[in-house]
């Protein structure tokens, strides 16, 4: 058992905690064995990543998910480089997928970091508590990738023939409860749909919007000679 961790504390166990945290993408520079301030943000940002309390104070529970985390997921995300506009390269035509999936991109797929993808990744990012910087680093393509792989599982798992889709893109002064009256839905809906983790919009913002199946309607061209009622037989 690990001892707990917290600011300023220079014990061996800090080598193998910025380690862990390197290997995932939490926390760039040199291990140092010192719990000094990039240390501490790495903790919480992997904390609130593995979805517990980000006290920034490394306790068993994040030991346990620490260890978990490492035996697992490091190998996949150690393989994405960071990007920045100019970057030219099949990562970025990756990024450019997985955005656009999200509904967060909306231009042609190609190698090119533009201008507009820096915009989206800002997009991106503003809208899951990241540094709205445009550089997608390791916090980034963490965040990217499990949404990705969540929007995959649910079209796996969902029949997509039952669901109807609108598209809408925010305007000034609108909120997901607006819209949601707007076309008669709910927030809950929407932030699902979308991948929402806040009530946050960004004017652009381009949103999926849950329509009716209207499979049951049937289309019939009247005919000459036909008989058209109105109310009751």
């Amino acid at each position: 058992m690990y001892n707990n961790l917290y600011f300023n504390n220079t014990i061996e166990d800090i080598k193998i905690l910025q380690t862990k945290l390197k290997e995932l993408g939490f926390f760039n520079p040199v291990v140092n064995g010192k719990f000094d301030l990039a240390t501490s943000i790495g903790v919480k940002e992997f904390q609130k990543y593995a979805n517990i309390d980000d006290t920034g104070i490394v306790n068993n529970e994040t030991w346990k998910l620490l260890n978990d985390y490492t035996s697992k997921a490091a190998p996949i995300i150690n393989i994405f480089p960071t990007l920045k506009i100019g970057d030219n390269n099949s990562y970025v035509a990756d990024l450019k997928t997985k955005l656009k999936a999200l509904l967060y991109y909306t231009d042609n797929i190609n190698n090119t970091f533009d201008l507009e993808l820096e915009n989206a990744v800002k997009r991106f990012q503003y809208n899951n508590d990241l540094t709205a910087d445009g550089i997608v680093g390791s916090l980034t393509w963490n965040r990217l990738n499990s949404l990705y792989e969540n929007l995959n599982e649910c079209a796996t798992e969902n029949n997509v023939d039952d669901i109807f889709v609108d598209i809408y893109t925010v305007k000034s002064g609108d909120t997901l409860y607006s819209i949601a009256k707007k076309f008669n839905t709910t927030v809950d809906d929407l932030k699902i749909l979308n991948n929402l983790t806040s009530n946050l919009l960004n004017v652009g913002m381009v949103l999926k919007i849950p329509t009716l199946n209207d499979d049951n309607y049937i289309e019939y061209t009247v005919k000459r000679g036909n008989r058209v009622f109105m109310g009751n037989k």
